[in-house]
């Protein structure tokens, strides 16, 4: 039988399946590997770096066999995190202003969604100026670098959007910066949705005006998206041209250099690194 959420189609939250975030199975709290008699945890329940794997039937989607592998695995988490946080959590309006938080793979991911959905403005906002100008074909119109604002960057966003953004995301995992993207937001309407898992002080403080004078604050997983049901037709988008993905990709790496691939991502050097079993 179908757990409560499931059957509720208002939630990708499965109760069967889970998310365990203790490198344990969800089923029996176990793990499948070890080196030497020690265990290796998973990441969210995922081996991905395994040759085979066996998975819940829940878990497994059927795809298009046209499919490019090496390009459709950015949907397993960063692309259709961003894309289903712009369109199924915020649902962005045709003509609103966006502010992004953030311009790894999930924040440009958010931009892609937000242009696709008619977004006049899509503000980016990142310490690495880097980014600014690569940011641009996913649909950034303007970028800001908090270092080189006399301001704090929430004053800067209202009074170049005259009021505050209509939606604001967070995407880089801190839980301080889901306050600044909340103050990003105009009165009334003003939403902030937060992707980022952070990895140190996960408690949320902000003021209660915030709320009182309309703003929502809503948490996303992969999206919103149902993985089983979702999927397939993120692949057939892709496949379409609809949406981009490739230009994503900005190292392809082998397993035996996996290595550099974190070193890069630690550097803020790559979006995404795809790496290569053989």
């Amino acid at each position: 039988m179908k757990c409560r959420p499931c059957k509720s189609g208002k939630s990708n939250i499965c109760e069967a399946l889970g998310l365990e975030r203790r490198g344990v199975m969800h089923s029996d709290h176990t793990t499948r590997f070890s080196i030497n008699g020690k265990p290796i945890f998973h990441y969210c329940a995922v081996s991905s770096f395994s040759e085979y794997t066996v998975v819940h039937s829940g878990c497994a989607v059927k795809v298009s066999p046209l499919a490019p592998l090496d390009k459709i695995c950015l949907l397993s988490c960063g692309v259709a995190a961003g894309l289903g946080a712009a369109w199924n959590v915020a649902n962005i309006s045709k003509g609103s202003t966006v502010v992004i938080f953030g311009l790894g793979t999930v924040g440009l991911s958010v931009a892609q969604g937000a242009k696709l959905r008619g977004a006049s403005r899509i503000i980016g906002v990142d310490t690495n100026p880097k980014k600014g100008e690569k940011a641009k074909a996913f649909g950034i119109t303007e970028f800001l670098d908090p270092n080189h604002s006399d301001q704090p960057i929430q004053q800067v966003i209202k009074h170049i959007t005259g009021g505050g953004a209509d939606y604001s995301f967070e995407c880089i995992g801190d839980t301080g910066m889901i306050t600044t993207a909340l103050q990003s937001c105009c009165d009334g309407w003003g939403m902030t949705v937060t992707l980022g898992v952070p990895k140190v002080n996960p408690e949320i403080k902000a003021h209660y005006s915030l709320f009182l004078t309309g703003r929502t604050l809503k948490g996303s997983l992969f999206g919103g998206w149902k993985p089983k049901s979702d999927l397939p037709s993120l692949v057939d988008m892709y496949a379409k041209k609809e949406i981009q993905l490739e230009e994503f990709i900005t190292h392809n790496i082998p397993f035996e250099d996996i290595n550099k691939a974190f070193d890069l991502m630690v550097e803020g050097s790559c979006l995404r690194c795809v790496i290569h079993m053989k």
